[in-house]
């Protein structure tokens, strides 16, 4: 439903309890609509039952659910973060939310912030916290002054919270992305190829370390090469994700005379990923510096082993040694030797992958994730409410 100005009043249906006796809310979320973890926390929340209006510089997006109201504020970006504060003011005031969660510290942290309006629950996701404050004492201080005014926080992962903590005394309560289990399943019955296929599904930026994934892997050949001539063979590396070293890779793979089995094959939509990690024997992630780790659990999901670098997120979500590997960042000789047990192991890659997929069910499922969620929403509340109690002693 694309809103403009006119809203229900607060007298809706969502204001009663649902079957569980939690109750239900009428939740604000600022954030961008083109954004796969907005759309899923938008429609996840609306299918719990709760009245959720989505205000965004970003244009209506077709993803979201039809009950869900969509506003759209003025200017675009950057200027909007700065200009559309009356605009966002204005809405709020007709919505009558019980609470704002925002999305994103930095942007619509500063947005938030100057619309005034309390209670909101500020949800960081990665590179606002680890990368924005070290810009400069400026950008360390406004995100400060963002987290600082927020009624409560939302760390995707227990070391976000960590860094968080750092930056402002303002309570934080982890609230990960979860994972469908429902959509990211094991294959019954993987596709018929004498391949032995490592992949990974991320950004082609340096922070990733995409680079170091492509060097271990020619370690990882070169090691087979001379003790197992026909694995080193059937070795392929499948690269998904756009970016602006995409080039630079290509490159390196040829230089690394790599050409005639490594494959970059480009951003796909996050609906084409299940099909992409049927297609993978191992998953690798061996980002230099990562918040949570998405991918990685989708991959566990999906019954995948993985190899992972010790940036924050990634070994925070793999067990090393149960549900995959954990090797320091940017040695890509510990990778070589990680995957080079895997590919000689097929059973070790299967019990692996059945440990990862039971991992995700118990602690990053979607439903828990919003359960997680539900439950910092209304934790924000009760402390919105001892704030206001104290202030009017």
């Amino acid at each position: 439903m694309t809103t403009t100005d006119t809203t229900s009043g607060p007298s809706s249906p969502a204001h009663s309890a649902n079957q569980t006796d939690t109750p239900l809310l009428r939740v604000a979320l600022l954030g961008a609509t083109q954004s796969i973890h907005t759309v899923r926390w938008a429609n996840g929340l609306s299918e719990r039952g709760h009245d959720v209006h989505l205000l965004s510089l970003d244009d209506p997006s077709s993803d979201i659910a039809p009950a869900v109201h969509q506003y759209k504020l003025p200017y675009g970006y950057p200027l909007g973060y700065f200009l559309a504060a009356r605009k966002l003011r204005r809405l709020l005031a007709r919505i009558q939310p019980d609470l704002l969660n925002t999305h994103y510290a930095t942007g619509y942290g500063l947005l938030a912030r100057r619309s005034g309006f309390t209670p909101n629950l500020l949800s960081a996701w990665g590179s606002d916290i680890y990368d924005f404050p070290d810009k400069s004492r400026w950008h360390h201080a406004a995100l400060g002054k963002n987290l600082d005014y927020a009624t409560a926080l939302g760390a995707t992962s227990h070391a976000m919270a960590i860094k968080m903590r750092a930056l402002s005394r303002t309570p934080v309560f982890v609230t990960p992305f979860g994972i469908d289990e429902h959509q990211f399943t094991p294959q019954i019955v993987r596709n018929q190829s004498d391949r032995i296929v490592i992949g990974t599904v991320k950004t082609l930026e340096a922070l990733y370390g995409i680079d170091t994934l492509i060097h271990a892997f020619a370690k990882l050949k070169a090691r087979l090469a001379t003790t197992h001539g026909d694995l080193a063979e059937r070795l392929m590396l499948r690269i998904y994700g756009g970016g602006s070293q995409f080039r630079m890779l290509a490159a390196m793979a040829e230089r690394l005379g790599l050409g005639d089995c490594v494959e970059l094959k480009g951003q796909i939509p996050h609906c084409k990923v299940p099909a992409a990690l049927d297609d993978l024997d191992v998953y690798v992630a061996l980002s230099r510096r990562d918040s949570f780790g998405v991918a990685i659990l989708e991959a566990c999901s999906s019954g995948l082993p993985v190899v992972v670098s010790d940036a924050d997120g990634p070994a925070e979500v793999v067990l090393d040694g149960v549900t995959g590997f954990v090797v320091p960042i940017e040695d890509a000789d510990a990778a070589a030797r990680k995957l080079e047990a895997l590919v000689l192991d097929p059973q070790l890659r299967a019990a692996m992958g059945t440990a990862g997929r039971e991992r995700v069910r118990e602690k990053y499922s979607w439903s828990h994730s919003l359960d997680l969620m539900q439950q910092a929403y209304h934790e924000t509340l009760r402390l919105h409410r001892g704030a206001a109690a104290h202030c009017a002693r």
